[in-house]
């Protein structure tokens, strides 16, 4: 018992630096581009783009594969060599002399990043009943949210000590914790229990067919989809956009940062419990998207520094929607496709962080440059906002049509109904 308690342990911690070495290098990586091309940080923000979409692209291709290599050789190495691959990507990052090196750093990042999907396979090997099972997962969401507050955070108060110290800090959690796990992390996964690795089901595109499959699905998993886009707006540009405009420091950026993930974390934790059961589903769908798609346009008119943090409450209050809409989507499909399903809409947020960056900051850059007919540094929070309005419109005319069809089956129902009861009263 001992052991296995140190083992969730474990995996708590590789999560929680997982997340926090990513929320480390957010501060300064705008700067850290735009220094190593010698260009200003708006032009820069194409390269973080990229960047950003390779590591998504390795992600989503390799994920599954590592998921299903863990199945055949266990847990265990694989999770050692996904902190590996983390490690030697945030020394390349530190020491890179050129813009390249960067892009081989996320590329290796991207192969060896399935540290969600072996830790969450972990978890459920070594949970011995679904009580414990449901405690264990809720660590991922405690690791994430933790993880997102004191990653900006650190990076913020590291960044004074250099462009390039939060690197370093990222590596070196990395590299301990691989050497931790290396001599005390157990196998959770018995040889009896392994498979053989398989390339059809390590393969990336498979868990979409299940969308084509199920035709009831469209227009929620496109509402899903543009959701996702749009906040590719804040996520992918945040720390550009506030750098070029309102000329931030690294650790304006990382405070910013540190107050979204206590914001979300509130949310997500405590505000949906309590408005969700209240107002229900729908409402709670319409109230969200809503608040986001204020929240976006807000910070696409910004005028002053200090609006950027005004601004950031009604967009995280948009938040509510997310368990909302999920919950929607799950009533579609019957219990034993369940797990199909979530994987169909993790591929389309995979596909988001892929195709997101390189519209929301592509666009910034071109705003802000002398081509563009007009100037405007918020065109990134604008197309958000449209893409949350798109989602508005598509929810509403789904769930519309769901309502129309069941008073339709209940006023068939009832006309079946009267002509046996009539025949039963005579």
């Amino acid at each position: 018992m001992p052991a296995k308690k140190a083992a969730i342990g474990f995996i708590f911690v590789t999560l929680l630096i997982d997340v926090m070495g990513f929320g480390l290098i957010i501060p300064v990586m705008a700067d850290l581009i735009a220094q190593l091309k010698g260009i200003p940080v708006n032009e820069a923000s194409t390269y973080g783009a990229l960047l950003l979409s390779v590591f998504a692209v390795m992600q989503f291709l390799f994920a599954p594969v590592m998921g299903n290599l863990s199945d055949q050789y266990g847990r265990r190495p694989v999770l050692l060599f996904s902190l590996l691959g983390f490690g030697i990507d945030y020394i390349i990052l530190a020491l890179a002399p050129a813009y390249g090196w960067l892009f081989i750093g996320r590329v290796i990042a991207g192969i060896t990043g399935a540290s969600f999907t072996t830790a969450s396979a972990y978890i459920a090997d070594v949970s011995t009943d679904e009580t414990s099972k449901a405690k264990n997962f809720g660590m991922i969401g405690a690791a994430f949210g933790l993880g997102f507050v004191l990653g900006p955070a650190l990076g913020a108060f590291l960044s004074t000590w250099g462009i390039r110290a939060p690197f370093y800090a990222a590596a070196g959690l990395c590299l301990l914790n691989c050497l931790y796990g290396y001599f005390l992390l157990p196998e959770s996964l018995p040889k009896e229990n392994r498979r053989r690795f398989e390339w059809k089901k390590a393969n990336p595109f498979g868990s979409l067919k299940f969308l084509f499959q199920h035709p009831e699905l469209g227009g929620l998993a496109a509402s899903f989809f543009l959701i996702y886009l749009g906040a590719q707006g804040v996520q992918g540009n945040w720390n550009f956009f506030t750098i070029y405009r309102f000329h931030w420091t690294e650790k304006m950026v990382g405070i910013s940062l540190a107050i979204v993930g206590i914001l979300v974390g509130s949310v997500q934790a405590g505000l949906t419990r309590v408005v969700n059961p209240k107002i229900g589903n729908e409402r709670s769908i319409y109230l969200g998207l809503s608040l986001y798609t204020l929240g976006l346009l807000l910070f696409a008119f910004a005028t002053q520094s200090w609006m950027m943090f005004v601004f950031l409450i009604p967009y995280c209050l948009g938040g509510i929607s997310n368990p909302s809409l999920q919950s929607v989507i799950s009533g579609q499909v019957p219990a034993n496709q369940q797990g199909a399903l979530q994987g169909a809409l993790t591929s389309l947020m995979s596909l988001t962080t892929i195709l997101g960056p390189l519209i929301m900051n592509t666009s910034f850059t071109y705003f802000t440059t002398d081509k563009a007919p007009f100037y405007f540094p918020g065109i990134h929070f604008l197309i958000g906002a449209v893409c949350m309005l798109m989602s508005i419109v598509l929810v509403y005319r789904v769930l519309s049509r769901n309502r129309t069809s069941e008073s339709k089956a209940a006023a068939v129902a009832h006309e079946t109904e009267r002509p046996a009861n009539v025949a039963a009263r005579q």
